[in-house]
């Protein structure tokens, strides 16, 4: 059985030409229905697939997971209120997390995308996520050269500083993700992925795919 309706594609594709307070109002039931449930039962049951590989994620809710909808207008100069697509970080602490260790997803008329890594750290966790690709350089490639983890992402992704600490330049030779300030993964599937049976299926696989990165960055970062 699909998780999700056609309803949740045609909603955000409305939307779009229409992202304003008083028509998502007018169609807040509809969003109720065929968007923010759905979403939340599914959350669920990945939390809950995600258990079974690993206890940490027993005490997780949806609500700790789920980002609004609503966008942050405050500092943009996009002033429309709303988000084009349902997103969710399901990690041992939700959205709290420093580090994702589990899956972020988002669903939208435009794509699935399925992400994992590091994408905001702060100064002292980076230089102990580098100095741990340092020290460890060929597992650190081994994580990222896996042929599953390549048919699934690619490569890892994300910003460089130019300049790093002096004591790191040597490693840097050998390992040029040091200058990375993120380390993160995606890949993309087409929207119609959305309404498939198998689209919890299609999560988990990710995640498993990612998972050995992920291992070796929370053993540098916790949580």
């Amino acid at each position: 059985m699909a998780f999700f309706q056609k309803d949740l594609l045609d909603f955000f594709i409305e939307l779009a030409p229409n992202n304003n307070k008083d028509w998502f109002d007018l169609n807040r039931k509809r969003y109720e229905n065929s968007v923010k449930e759905p979403f939340k039962k599914f959350v669920n049951h990945i939390i809950s697939k995600l258990a079974e590989i690993d206890p940490t994620f027993k005490e997780l809710e949806a609500k700790d997971c789920i980002f609004r909808i609503n966008r942050d207008i405050r500092f943009s100069k996009d002033k429309q209120p709303y988000k084009m697509q349902v997103s969710a970080v399901v990690s041992p602490l939700g959205k709290k997390s420093k580090a994702i260790n589990g899956v972020y997803f988002e669903l939208g008329p435009e794509h699935l995308r399925v992400y994992g890594g590091v994408y905001e750290i702060d100064k002292d966790d980076l230089l102990t996520v580098r100095e741990g690709i340092a020290e460890n350089i060929a597992e650190f490639q081994k994580t990222y050269n896996n042929p599953l983890f390549v048919k699934t992402f690619g490569e890892l992704k994300g910003e460089k500083n130019k300049i790093i600490p002096k004591e790191l330049k040597l490693a840097a030779e050998k390992e040029p993700l040091i200058f990375n300030k993120q380390w993160y993964f995606y890949t993309q599937f087409e929207p119609e992925t959305i309404l498939f049976d198998n689209l919890d299926e299609t999560i988990l696989n990710c995640y498993k795919a990612g998972r050995p990165v992920e291992e070796f960055f929370n053993k540098l970062i916790k949580k």
